[in-house]
């Protein structure tokens, strides 16, 4: 079974709320709440496909020694193993916005778990939860 590895974040603004995206239509998962991120590319490592992805899927600039790292999430898909590490960011310029039609939310870390997520996602939430 192929092995894909993920970065993603929790974004947290100023009101300790993190950032969830929702799968716009026409993608696997679509309607389902996420962390923001995407896939690691070749000769990239972690935070550099998060910085990038910050910046396609949402039009905001972060560095490097903004990604605290969190957690990880480990988890079989029936055609694929998802390996995928979860950092924690508090700081970046800009206003994150859906550039790719996803539906953004701010949302309290209580309430995370109201939020119907992919199975990779849903074991991360009381890490958060707690570490907020």
């Amino acid at each position: 079974m192929k092995t894909v590895l993920v970065s993603a974040v929790a974004l947290i603004d100023a009101d300790g709320r993190v950032l969830l995206a929702q799968r716009p239509e026409g993608k696997s998962m679509a309607g389902l709440w996420e962390f923001p991120g995407g896939k690691v590319e070749a000769g990239e490592t972690p935070e550099v496909a998060l910085i990038r992805e910050l910046h396609e899927e949402l039009g905001i600039e972060t560095w490097n020694s903004c990604l605290a790292p969190l957690s990880f999430a480990s988890h079989s898909y029936d055609d694929f193993h998802l390996l995928m590490p979860l950092f924690a960011c508090r700081k970046w310029d800009g206003t994150p916005r859906g550039r790719e039609g996803q539906t953004l939310k701010w949302v309290k870390p209580m309430a995370l778990k109201d939020f119907p997520m992919p199975p990779a996602d849903i074991p991360l939430i009381p890490i958060l939860r707690d570490w907020l």
